[in-house]
């Protein structure tokens, strides 16, 4: 078919004017002449070059079976089939034609779009593609290219092809590479059958790219993209805001741990009413930067408009669909994100929450005051973590060809022993207190050492009949360290009328889809291990306006505002430096560690020489070594994770600086050792302190090792346990108050009872400030010693 010479296809349908191409299709505007010469878009498949004559027939006959399914689709966010016919031995599909711009258009020319616009944009493909999977039917080419934004849809199409695209990319195929890899999910990239967690893998790769301006992973060539698919966690994202979480929870790496259609559903629908509509929504200051005019909105994100394009893209296509197998897939035990997504992920949080903590030092003299580097490389050695294994583990897995997939556990196979504490003399009132922990996945020993803790105040308070009148259980649901089951918890905690408070989560990226239904609901959440600052100050506070967005959420750890002081202090006063260049990967998590660092470095008399921000996907940092050179520093503070970090110091010994490298959290990791065999002298923070500092640790350790726990506490077992003995306090006080029985509305009574508690708990006094953060700011030092994280004294953090 050519422009030149129009041809009549199927004695009906005359082709007008090409009007769009693809690797594997031309689109062509066309008249109905059955229909009074109705326009409709008319799409002519191309096979790839190299194809046999057998190959092609299979694929042929498949597709166009396929195509003629796709005609009983009828929804407004999918493009109508009007009819598929033969033309010279090819299929050719005949649709609506669609007048609009692409969403892939529409990035190129306005930039990242506003996180309010990008999930009506997801609502209502995600609503598409249910309808699509209700009809056994997958889509398996989701990309912008293929989402159609008109004044009053948002339309998916299919532009490659997708059948035919699958069948040929396939890493071992000789050079061809058709479809669109960075929006393949892994086991679509390792050939697998695919279902409809291909598309929301796909449906996140698209959201990712119109909120943040990119796609979420790229490299050099398809083999290298593979590999980064495979095992490295998407990019952080710096401009998702709320929908974060979503990100997460569609790129998980294993489609048995992604997030289903209708969790993502509520997912988007909460992301929605947290950006109200409107031009405040994505007026900057409120939102992500915008470029370009805002969209208009309605109330139906499947008819969401969006500003015509100055010129009009006629697009038009039939989504390319495969029938999926009949039986209906069997109801998936709840489980968590992907470990292997999670290496290094920021979720729009640290990876705070999260790596195993070395064996501690006994404390020094002055427990308040850090040790030098050379007292430090006396300590114990920091065993692997929990990093290490999981990555180890991917790896291992990908080179035996395998998908990625991971055994985990339910949490209705815990130990029931535990989930009731027991204690001498059954009282007459339960009091339940929920814990919201990783029990599956990569983080489960920290998550089971959370559980176990908790049990172990509860079996301390019904013992001791520290709650006259009370029993308190513990009911334990696995989140495994997934935003995606934040909400599903929640919801299960708030339909027990006897929880009263929650103890949890680990991660602050569940925290962000547990906490505000839960809010809703009236349910006190007390946190042993969020970290982000924005939990408690609000997402505007490092520009200085704190607001508290959630009055039922309170923690037992510090947070990152206290290690940037901690280290200035460190550096400043213990390791004598004055002169300090400090570079962050601009994340939230990294610029919230810098910001702090910078202002208590300079109020105490020391020199910041230069800052700088990088690219958290870059490797190349000859010319941040130079500067630093140039510079004069006598030290290099990085606010950012382990992946960035380990090149930036191994680059600057090799350039001749030989100065320390010193980071927070992010950085304490045993990859970093392992990528940077120069890292001795390397410095890092840990929010937090061992329990075997101080003598109420030591007897909580003594305590939870007779009762028979076969697991560890961990680093946050201590908190958890005081986070629990927070609600504890709270129901006492409550029934002493009401004359030594429980109140009826004790549910939304707590709150408030657990912020006046106070009390000298395993990890210290425990009390919380008006924003709900503890008022004790423990933070420990690390640095590394012939290969190896040492540990030196906590020391506390004046407030701010």
């Amino acid at each position: 078919m050519t422009e030149q010479n129009p041809e009549l296809i199927a004695g009906r349908y005359q082709l007008v004017e090409r009007i769009g191409q693809g690797g594997m299709g031309r689109v062509w505007r066309g008249l109905d002449q059955h229909l009074f010469g109705r326009e409709v878009a008319v799409k002519e498949i191309l096979f790839p070059p190299g194809m046999d004559d057998g190959d092609r027939a299979v694929l042929l006959r498949r597709f166009t079976s396929e195509a003629r399914a796709a005609v009983t689709l009828s929804h407004p966010g999918i493009i109508t089939v009007h009819d598929v016919v033969d033309h010279h031995g090819a299929p050719v599909i005949v649709m609506e034609l669609i007048r609009g711009q692409s969403l892939a258009a529409a990035i190129r020319s306005r930039g990242r779009l506003p996180v309010r616009r990008v999930a009506e944009i997801g609502a209502a493909m995600l609503d598409a593609l249910v309808e699509a999977h209700g009809a056994r039917i997958v889509h398996r080419d989701v990309k912008p290219d293929n989402v159609l934004l008109t004044k009053d849809r948002v339309v998916l199409t299919d532009f490659g092809i997708a059948h035919l695209a699958d069948a040929t990319t396939k890493l071992s195929h000789s050079g061809i590479v058709i479809g669109t890899p960075q929006y393949m999910p892994p086991e679509q990239l390792e050939g697998k059958r695919p279902t409809p967690a291909n598309d929301l893998w796909a449906l996140g790769a698209t959201l990712y790219h119109a909120v943040e301006g990119h796609p979420p992973f790229d490299a050099e060539g398809l083999h290298a993209l593979a590999v980064a698919v495979f095992t490295r966690p998407h990019r952080p994202p710096l401009h998702a805001g709320p929908l974060a979480p979503v990100l997460d929870a569609l790129l998980a790496k294993d489609p048995d741990q992604r997030v289903r259609a209708a969790e993502a559903a509520e997912m988007l629908a909460s992301v929605l009413r947290s950006c109200p509509p409107g031009p405040q929504a994505d007026a900057p200051g409120n939102g992500p930067e915008t470029h370009g005019p805002a969209a208009s909105r309605t109330s139906d994100p499947r008819t969401a408009p969006v500003p015509a394009p100055d010129a009009a893209e006629h697009v038009s296509a039939a989504p390319t669909l495969e029938l999926a197998p009949s039986t209906t897939p069997s109801p998936r035990t709840p489980t968590a994100v992907d470990p292997g997504a999670r290496l290094g992920t920021r979720q729009d949080t640290p990876p705070e929450d999260p790596t195993g903590p070395p064996v501690p030092l006994p404390p020094a003299d002055d427990p308040h005051e850090p040790r030098t580097t050379a007292e430090v490389g006396r300590g114990r050695r920091h065993a692997l973590t929990r990093r290490t294994l999981v990555l180890g583990a991917a790896l291992a897995t990908l080179a035996t060809g395998s998908a990625l997939t991971w055994t985990l556990a339910r949490d209705e196979d815990a130990p029931r022993g535990r989930e009731a504490a027991g204690g001498s003399g059954a009282s007459s009132v339960t009091v339940v207190i929920g814990v919201d922990a990783p029990l599956s996945g990569g983080l489960s020993a920290m998550g089971v050492g959370i559980r176990n803790s908790a049990d172990l105040a509860a079996k301390t308070a019904n013992e001791s009949r520290y709650v006259p009148g009370v029993n308190f259980e513990i009911k334990t649901l696995d989140d495994g360290a997934d935003p995606a089951k934040g909400g599903p918890n929640a919801a299960r905690f708030v339909s027990d009328e006897k929880v009263l408070g929650v103890v949890g989560p680990l991660n602050s990226g569940v925290a962000k889809t547990l906490v505000p239904p839960l809010q809703r609901a009236g349910v006190v959440t007390v946190s042993p291990g969020n970290t982000d600052p924005a939990l408690t100050l609000g997402p505007d506070w490092a520009a200085g306006t704190k607001s508290r967005p959630h009055s039922t959420y309170f923690r037992t750890i510090a947070t990152d505002v206290h290690q940037g002081p901690f280290a200035a202090r460190y550096l400043h006063g213990k390791a004598k430096k004055t002169k300090l260049y400090v570079v962050d990967d601009a994340s939230a998590h990294g610029t919230a560690l810098t910001s702090g660092l910078t202002t208590e470095f300079t109020k105490l008399g020391g020199t910041v020489v230069g800052t700088e921000q990088v690219d958290p996907a870059e490797r190349a940092f000859a010319g941040l070594a130079d500067r630093v050179r140039s510079s004069g520093a006598e030290a290099v503070y990085f606010g950012g994770y382990y992946d960035t970090a380990a090149p930036i110091s191994q680059q600057l010994k090799q350039a001749g600086v030989n100065v320390p490298l010193m980071g927070g959290d992010g950085i304490f990791d045993q990859q970093y050792l392992t990528a940077n065999p120069q890292a001795d002298g390397d410095l890092a923070t840990n929010i937090g302190s061992p329990a075997e500092e101080s003598a109420a640790g030591r007897e909580f350790l003594a305590r939870y090792g007779k009762a028979g726990y076969p697991e560890a506490a961990g680093w946050y077992g201590p908190y958890a346990y005081d986070a629990t003995w927070a609600l504890i306090e709270a129901v006492r006080a409550l029934v002493t108050a009401n004359g030594g029985t429980l109140p009826p509305d004790a549910r939304a009574k707590l709150p408030q009872a657990v912020a006046r508690s106070a009390f000298d708990g395993v990890t210290g006094s425990v009390a919380f400030d008006g924003a709900g953060d503890t008022v004790n700011h423990n933070v420990t030092v690390y640095a590394v010693d012939d290969g190896s994280w040492v540990t030196a004294p906590s020391g506390s953090v004046a407030p701010r």
